[in-house]
């Protein structure tokens, strides 16, 4: 009597073909994801220039007898946390900020920006930078640099548009 060996496993083409549909399952969710993640990271930099807002507004109303303050001067008066504080050299979800105050204008002034480390490419951090002012109103412009807006008491915005929220 002659025994059989049966073998379990997997044929060449079955494999194959796994192979062939997780590339495709990848390479329609590996974008999908990047584009989520640029998506969160400018979320994330609009709200942090809505802190930086309602801290400099409490600050000039409280501790700045009527001006405004540095991420520093926010810290020390307990408005913003020391990752906020550090964002201006330390990236925050993928985005670096500065503030501060403005002079040249009649009436205190203050300007805080948010630019993306990578603007461009697959692996950018943000497509869009950001720019508010004492008018708390929050600009964009596409790209790697923010709107500016002149330190006269015109205060002009050069180079974005309003972010309609």
């Amino acid at each position: 009597m002659t025994t059989q060996h049966q073998q379990a496993g997997f044929s060449l083409i079955e494999l194959l073909l796994v192979v062939a549909i997780i590339g495709i399952i990848s390479a329609i969710a590996i974008p999908n994801f990047f584009s989520s993640r640029r998506a969160a990271n400018e979320s994330s930099a609009i709200g942090t220039l809505r802190v930086i807002y309602s801290a400099q507004s409490t600050y000039r109303a409280t501790t700045g007898a009527g001006s405004y303050g540095d991420f520093t001067d926010l810290q020390n008066a307990g408005l913003i946390d020391p990752v906020v504080a550090a964002s201006d050299t330390t990236a925050k979800s993928g985005y670096l900020f500065t503030n501060g105050q403005v002079s040249g204008p009649s009436y205190p002034t203050f300007d805080a920006t948010a630019e993306p480390t990578t603007a461009t490419g697959s692996l950018a951090t943000g497509a869009r930078s950001y720019f508010v002012n004492e008018t708390g109103v929050i600009y964009f412009v596409v790209g790697g640099t923010a709107p500016t807006c002149t330190a006269n008491d015109l205060r002009t915005i050069a180079g974005g548009a309003p972010l309609n929220n």
